[in-house]
C-alpha cells in the first residue's frame, strides 16, 4: 500500500482528479469476519485463540528504551464504525474528494486492548512478553495514530465505539458464540 498509494497520490495530484475520488487508509481494523486474514487477523482475534488454547496472551517485547513492555501504541478501529465511516463517504462521493485516515483518533497500548480481551472473557490477565522476530525489529511502529480532523471537517459526527466496548461486543457476540457479521 504505501509506496504503490505515494504513486497514485501524486499521480493524482500532477492530473487533477484527486478531488473527485476518495482514497482511504484504514488503521488497524478489527472485528467480525476477519478469519480470512490468516496472519494478518487482528491481535483480537489470535489473542482469543491463544488465551482458549493457553490462557494466556504473548506479546511483543519493546526494544526501545521510551516504550515499556506493551506500551507500543496502535489506533485501533473497529469494523463496525470502519463500515459507517466508508458509507459516509459513499453518500458524499461527489463532494468530499481527496485521500483520508480512517482510525479511532486516538492510540491504545497493546496492554489495554490485551486487558479488555480478558475482561470480555471474565478472565483474569496473564500476558507474557517475547521477543520480536529480528526480521520486524526495524520496521515495527512503536506509535499510529490516525488523524481523523479531515474525516471530521466533511461532517462525520459519530462517536467512535470506546475500544474496551469493541472489543466486548467482538469477543461476546462473535467470536465467543461463532457468529458472523451479517448472521
Amino acid at each position: 500500500y504505501g509506496y504503490s498509494k505515494h504513486l497514485f497520490d501524486l499521480y493524482a495530484q500532477r492530473h487533477g482528479f484527486l478531488d473527485q475520488v476518495v482514497g482511504v487508509k484504514y488503521f488497524n481494523v478489527f472485528g467480525p469476519n476477519e478469519d480470512h486474514k490468516a496472519d494478518m487477523r487482528s491481535l483480537v482475534n489470535k489473542a482469543f485463540q491463544q488465551i482458549l488454547a493457553t490462557g494466556r496472551v504473548q506479546l511483543f517485547k519493546s526494544h526501545k528504551p521510551e516504550y515499556k513492555d506493551g506500551e507500543q501504541m496502535r489506533d485501533f478501529l473497529y469494523v463496525k464504525d470502519a463500515v459507517e465511516m466508508t458509507i459516509h463517504f459513499a453518500d458524499r462521493a461527489t463532494t468530499a474528494g481527496g485521500l483520508y485516515n480512517l482510525g479511532s483518533g486516538e492510540a491504545n497500548t497493546w496492554l489495554t486492548l490485551a486487558h479488555a480481551i480478558f475482561s470480555a472473557l471474565g478472565r483474569p490477565p496473564d500476558i507474557e512478553f517475547i521477543d520480536m522476530p529480528e526480521v520486524l525489529r526495524g520496521k515495527y511502529q512503536y506509535y499510529t495514530r490516525a488523524d481523523i480532523s479531515k474525516l471530521r471537517s466533511t461532517g462525520y459526527a459519530r462517536p467512535m465505539t470506546p475500544l474496551t466496548d469493541a472489543v466486548r461486543d467482538y469477543v461476546r457476540g462473535y467470536l465467543v458464540t461463532g457468529k458472523k457479521l451479517g448472521e
